[in-house]
């Protein structure tokens, strides 16, 4: 496994108790939260910096990246999808939309696989048609 795909895995369960636990997003409370995710949990230090850069830009676009998988998921609201899937997908959608050196086709991928790893299969198609769709409209801006 990459240092990349241990990164994502390291954002995703870092957004995922925080998500759940309806932590702050302002960058202080985050990287306060992040520390002690770290030192409570066994974490890849090699893995943490772009872990960190994901988790600290994913915070701060949340409300747009949300907008964005609202938009491209018909008849699912983001607050109503799985803690998983909803961060699998704020994740690839910070890579697509903000990752200057992540092409799109890559993180649509990485989330896949990591989908594969952490959630339920019936997920998998759910989280490739809202990223194909988002990838189409980000393809169009362009």
């Amino acid at each position: 496994m990459g240092l990349r795909r241990k990164s994502r895995e390291l954002a995703l369960q870092f957004l995922y108790g925080h998500d759940f636990q309806k932590c702050s997003c302002a960058p202080e409370a985050v990287a306060e939260s992040l520390d002690v995710f770290c030192q409570v949990f066994e974490t890849n230090k090699r893995a943490l910096p772009y872990g960190s850069e994901l988790v600290q830009g994913l915070c701060k676009y949340r409300d747009g990246i949300d907008e964005l998988i609202a938009k491209h998921s018909h008849n699912w609201r983001v607050e109503r999808m799985s803690v998983v899937d909803r961060n699998i997908l704020r994740i690839a959608v910070y890579e697509m939309e903000y990752g200057r050196d992540v092409p799109n086709q890559v993180a649509i991928n990485e989330a896949l696989e990591i989908a594969k790893r952490y959630s339920v299969k019936e997920s998998i198609a759910f989280i490739n048609g809202i990223l194909d769709s988002v990838q189409a409209m980000l393809v169009s801006k362009q």
